[in-house]
């Protein structure tokens, strides 16, 4: 794995701006609904966080990368269900998608204005609730007042994490950090994990599905 990771870090080290380009990216398409329930966004975000301690790329514009991606997809889908109202719920291709609306409709209804806040942290219906927010009649400066707070605190959250890991492994362990030992650990452990989960929550969907009505 360490093999495979050497020639993406070393052309990254090379042309930031590719891995900038990247986390924005990733961070705008998690936020649009249906491609944000496929696109693994938060895992791109977390595994170039590892890239930050050793100078391939900088804390600060990693964060702005990731905000204002966020920013702009949040805002898209939020204006987007504002101006059509609910008729956007039930009109292709978010028709093709019945539960995950029903989830978030569920989730605005049950926490109000702060669905906004704690959908930015449940995938998949991340995507799905600033849509729906729009689509229900939220106003633009209540939906701003939480949406952009909830942005700041999910990027800190998805972005510090590798840094401090990567820092600390370096720090303590004695590893040399030109080594990149520890990047290779926590982007390989991210990737991982990301893999374990989709698989897990395949399966439940399958058991769920099989399993007969009570």
């Amino acid at each position: 794995m360490a093999s495979f990771l050497d020639p993406w870090i070393v052309l990254i080290s090379a042309h930031p701006w590719l891995a900038y380009l990247a986390l924005f990216l990733a961070a705008l398409l998690e936020a649009i609904p249906v491609l944000g329930a496929v696109i693994p966004g938060s895992t791109i975000i977390l595994a170039l966080s590892a890239l930050v301690p050793g100078g391939e790329l900088g804390l600060g514009p990693v964060l702005a990368a990731a905000i204002s991606g966020a920013m702009l997809g949040d805002g898209m889908a939020f204006w987007i269900g504002h101006r059509a109202q609910r008729k956007i719920l039930s009109a292709w291709p978010l028709s093709s998608y019945p539960r995950l609306i029903a989830r978030s409709e569920a989730f605005f209804h049950r926490w109000g204005t702060l669905a906004v806040l704690f959908a930015r942290f449940v995938p998949p219906i991340r995507a799905f609730v600033p849509v729906t927010a729009g689509a229900l009649g939220m106003p633009p400066p209540r939906f701003y007042a939480i949406n952009i707070p909830a942005i700041l605190l999910w990027a800190a959250v998805h972005v510090l994490p590798g840094v401090l890991a990567v820092s600390a492994l370096h720090e303590y362990t004695g590893i040399p950090h030109h080594s990149g030992i520890g990047k290779h650990y926590w982007i390989v452990t991210v990737i991982g994990g990301a893999l374990v989960a989709s698989v897990a929550a395949w399966i439940i969907r399958k058991l769920k599905r099989r399993a007969p009505p009570s």
